[in-house]
């Protein structure tokens, strides 16, 4: 999978850009606050119909513009394709071939990105459901059927959550419609928690060798944390163990008006050399952790959808050394993979990384290849 060429037309400082890329790596260098991050920006929303920035900023369009658009050809093997995403205040048009799609379950995964930026450190520092969001996003590219049932799952969680309060301010006895809700959550539960575990053992099968070589240590997992406590993954085990912890916490449950078991409260674990890199590692450490993680999803993605996804880095080599900046950039070229990445600089780089590179220099919204 590779974008062969992305359009912006009135997006944040664009007011027009037209930019060719490279089948393999592409390098946009420049200061701070030139337009390097617009443009990953741009292919985020193009691929998932969302910015991983601020939700809704008004800043997208640009200022004094009614509407924004961006365009991306997409090419799969011998297949060709173009994504459009037209953005006004009042909505959003998704098209593919000038063909307007309606549902987004439709349009997402017909370009696959894996995206790291300087926020992502909260991926290790922040709250649990920074760590859900991250694996809904990333399986929701590559799995149809899950992106459908957590859809569904997060309806039946809301209408749940309202009927435990009527009957708490109500003083209903009888629940036997909540047991139908509960029934169906279950259902819906079983194959996200499947696939969540699934997932993060494929992460596990490299993402230590991968931290191995930048960094030279060793000792990095991630841990998957339910909280039903499950000891086995297969349908029976999940259906009774949520199940039980539901029904016998139904009287806490109504009282707080929410359901308090069940994978919207999941949660992970970097650990490192048996403790959390959340309390124990440095920024250093914690950074090229979550680079580890986005590195070791690219063969997921691959082994799932038959196509490698883009890789897109934002700010890559701050808080790194030269020696790790020249190594993660091997790491990169070893894959099969097109990469987009900002930087301020190219300093100490190794010629040798950056031989099938196209590098463009950005400055005041223009783009230059150099």
């Amino acid at each position: 999978m590779r974008i062969s060429k992305i359009n912006l037309t009135n997006f944040r400082n664009y007011l027009s850009a037209s930019v060719k890329l490279n089948e393999k790596m592409n390098i946009f260098v420049g200061d701070n606050a030139q337009g390097k991050t617009n443009i990953l920006e741009s292919i985020v929303i193009l691929a998932l119909t969302k910015s991983h920035r601020v939700v809704n900023n008004p800043n997208i369009i640009t200022f004094g513009k009614s509407k924004s658009k961006i365009e991306g050809v997409i090419k799969k093997d011998k297949l060709i394709s173009k994504l459009q995403v037209e953005l006004t205040n009042e909505e959003k048009k998704l098209y593919i071939n000038k063909t307007n799609i309606r549902k987004i379950a439709d349009y997402i995964s017909n370009l696959n990105v894996i995206v790291f930026t300087p926020d992502d450190l909260e991926i290790v520092k922040g709250s649990p459901n920074i760590r859900r969001n991250l694996l809904n996003i990333q399986l929701s590219q590559i799995s149809k059927s899950y992106l459908n049932t957590y859809n569904e799952y997060n309806k039946i969680l809301k209408t749940r959550n309202e009927y435990l309060k009527i009957l708490y301010s109500n003083n209903i006895a009888d629940k036997t419609y909540l047991d139908v809700l509960t029934d169906k959550l279950i259902e819906k539960a079983i194959l996200i928690y499947q696939k969540r575990k699934e997932y993060i053992d494929f992460i596990n099968e490299s993402i230590n060798d991968n931290f191995k070589y930048i960094s030279g240590e060793s000792g990095l997992s991630i841990q998957y944390v339910d909280n039903i406590e499950l000891e086995e993954y297969d349908y029976e085990s999940i259906r009774k163990k949520l199940k039980h912890k539901l029904y016998k916490n139904y009287n806490r449950e109504l009282q707080y008006g929410m359901t308090m078991y069940g994978p919207h409260r999941d949660d992970l674990i970097f650990n490192y050399q048996g403790k959390d890199l959340k309390i124990y590692g440095s920024q250093g450490q914690q950074k090229i952790a979550i680079l580890c993680f986005k590195l070791s999803e690219i063969p997921i993605f691959k082994n799932i959808s038959g196509f490698y996804p883009v890789l897109l880095l934002d700010d890559i080599f701050s808080e790194l050394d030269i020696k790790k900046r020249n190594k993660l950039l091997k790491l990169i070229n070893d894959f099969e993979i097109q990469s987009i990445i900002t930087t301020t600089d190219l300093k100490n780089i190794n010629k040798k990384n950056l031989d099938d590179a196209f590098i463009f220099e950005v400055k005041n919204a223009n783009i230059v290849r150099k």
